[in-house]
């Protein structure tokens, strides 16, 4: 849609802009903004589907609070698109998620706008909850303040610890229900059928909701979220009213793409929904995720003991072939990162054998049952860290770089990192018969290294590395996918007569000693290269081994510097840390030349 044949999108550069408009403007205005979206998309992909679903929304709020005065929090934020581009981002709106673009979600750093940065679920609550008292403490007691709330963050447990507090303390804090059945997948759980439950009340203009009101919560709705006729005069009536209050609005996720609409459709049945529409390019080269969602039903098929857990990302993970060929053994937990590390605790004492999948940014959740739950009591829980390393346009706050850092401390957890996907399906196969304690496996987004993956399965030693090629004048150390990096690099060098030595680490702890004996008594030089935290990561595990051995070899560390990288293309974004293959072999020339 050209500027050209926009009637008033194209006047509209910040929210005062917006309210100018009449009300029956905003129905055309809300078509407009949402061509926009589909239009943009299709050339520039992203969280397509979250944000058509609250066009109408996003506008209402806009035109009738007083933004950014008025502080509103998006959960989660990849619901903001609309938000962004009425919001003075309209005309840079192309460069959403690419290198020094616009971010997918919130940013402080971005906008005056963007309230608080959500690019994680179920934390508006607790921000605008503060953000309300500190309100109230100054004497403020005008100032509005609005969190807009998945159903599908509801299930986080911060959002009901928030709720307890707010219930009691009772702000001037306007918390909008945002009911569209499905966070990534379908909503899952209790919480979801009661949401259903009251959304059949829509008709009969009964607005009692026993739940929340327990929490001394005052709720309006449930309405039409897609209905400016319906939405305009609720959000003025529940905007008069001051305290604690809830709307509750219906919107259709995927509003205004046909194919996203029947996708997202809420439902009642257990029919999983089809995969999301995300934009997605398929390739000769399988993702690392369908090899994962692959091999776990083959193992499942042979060991009846594995159970396949996830938070809220049943066809992120490709785990929906593990859903519906073992039902029964395959738990989508919802947005709840810290009980489904705890239950898988508890499936481990029994005797089943769990392998909880979670991306790496969201394992950061978890950490405290991880550590008490899990690794303290010893219990052989799998952990499969998906998304880990620089996972591209999702920016800070989706990056998987620390999980090598946060984790290598924790006693009685083996750490490994494949290279490729082989290496993955046999690590996950070679997991099942670790006895002693805790195992993770880190694996990145993105497309595998080759087209064909062998079928049968390799049992790997824990803690075992490999030597990949003999050298004569430095080692590079690599650990996962950063190793075809250093092939490409030293197949490179190798054309001008330079043969450099690269072992791959394999594990992060343990350590394969007798390896990195070889590797510092064969070679003055090492160079380590890793797709996580240089601060703590494996480099930091081969200094401290070096020390710890009295060797004096000099190392040079490559891998995520210690700041939070932005979004970009993974290509970008390994150049801009410096891992990959020019920076590696300019790293080696430079090691060489000292």
């Amino acid at each position: 849609m050209t500027p050209a044949s926009l009637t008033f999108l194209n006047k509209i550069d910040s929210p005062s802009d917006l309210r100018k408009l009449s009300h029956n403007s905003l129905v055309i205005l809300a078509s407009e903004l949402r061509n926009m979206l589909l239009n943009s998309t299709a050339v520039n992909p992203g969280h397509l589907s979250a944000s058509l679903g609250v066009v109408e929304l996003t506008i209402a709020i806009h035109y009738l609070f007083d933004t950014p005065v008025d502080t509103l929090i998006w959960d989660v934020g990849h619901q903001t698109y609309p938000h962004k581009i009425l919001t003075g981002r309209q005309l840079n709106f192309e460069s959403l998620r690419k290198l020094n673009g616009i971010s997918g979600f919130p940013s402080r750093a971005e906008s005056e706008y963007d309230a608080f940065g959500t690019g994680h679920s179920s934390t508006a609550l607790s921000a605008a909850l503060g953000m309300a008292m500190a309100a109230k403490i100054r004497g403020d007691q005008n100032r509005q303040h609005i969190a807009v709330v998945g159903d599908g963050a509801m299930n986080g447990g911060m959002f009901f610890e928030a709720l307890n507090q707010a219930g009691e303390l009772n702000p001037n804090l306007l918390i909008i229900l945002n009911d569209n059945g499905i966070s990534i997948d379908k909503s899952v759980g209790a919480l979801r059928n009661y949401l259903l439950d009251q959304s059949d009340k829509q008709s009969l203009n009964d607005f009692s909701n026993p739940f929340f009101e327990a929490f001394d919560v005052q709720c309006f709705g449930p309405l039409d979220g897609n209905n400016l006729e319906e939405l305009l005069p609720a959000l003025e009536a529940v905007k008069k009213i001051k305290g604690l209050r809830l709307l509750h609005v219906l919107t259709t996720k995927g509003k205004g793409n046909e194919v996203g609409e029947e996708v997202h459709k809420p439902s009642s049945t257990n029919e999983n929904p089809l995969i999301s529409i995300e934009t997605t390019i398929h390739t000769a080269h399988p993702l690392y995720q369908d090899v994962f969602g692959e091999t776990m039903v083959e193992l499942a098929q042979q060991n009846e003991k594995i159970v396949a857990i996830t938070p809220a990302m049943l066809s992120g993970s490709s785990l929906m072939k593990m859903k519906e060929r073992f039902p029964d053994r395959t738990y989508d937990v919802g947005i709840a990162e810290q009980h489904a590390v705890t239950f898988a605790a508890g499936l481990a004492i029994e005797g089943m054998l769990p392998y909880c999948t979670i991306y790496s940014t969201f394992l950061q959740r978890g950490y405290d049952q991880l550590i008490h739950d899990v690794a303290i009591q010893n219990l052989p829980v799998i952990f499969c860290i998906d998304r880990a390393g620089l996972v591209g346009e999702d920016g800070a706050t989706h990056h998987g770089v620390f999980d090598l850092s946060y984790l290598r401390c924790i006693p009685n957890l083996s750490i490994a990192a494949p290279m490729d996907e082989t290496e993955l399906r046999n690590l996950l196969y070679s997991a099942q018969f670790h006895k002693n304690g805790p195992y993770a496996i880190r694996y990145p987004r993105g497309k595998t290294e080759n087209t064909i993956t062998p079928k049968q399965f390799k049992k790997i030693e824990t803690g075992s590395g490999r030597n990949l090629r003999y050298g004569e004048y430095l080692a590079v150390v690599s650990i996962g996918q950063p190793g075809n990096a250093v092939i490409t690099a030293l197949d490179q060098l190798q054309t001008e007569g330079i043969h450099i030595a690269h072992y791959d680490l394999r594990f992060v702890k343990p350590l394969d000693t007798h390896l990195l004996h070889e590797v510092f008594s064969g070679f003055k030089k090492v160079l380590t290269v890793e797709d996580g935290s240089i601060a703590g990561g494996a480099g930091s595990a081969l200094v401290e081994f070096a020390n710890d051995h009295g060797y004096q070899n000099v190392i040079k560390r490559l891998g995520i510097p210690d700041r939070f990288i932005p979004q970009g293309s993974p290509e970008e974004l390994k150049k801009m840390c410096g891992f990959d293959v020019d920076t590696i072999i300019l790293e080696i020339r430079s090691l060489l030349a000292k």
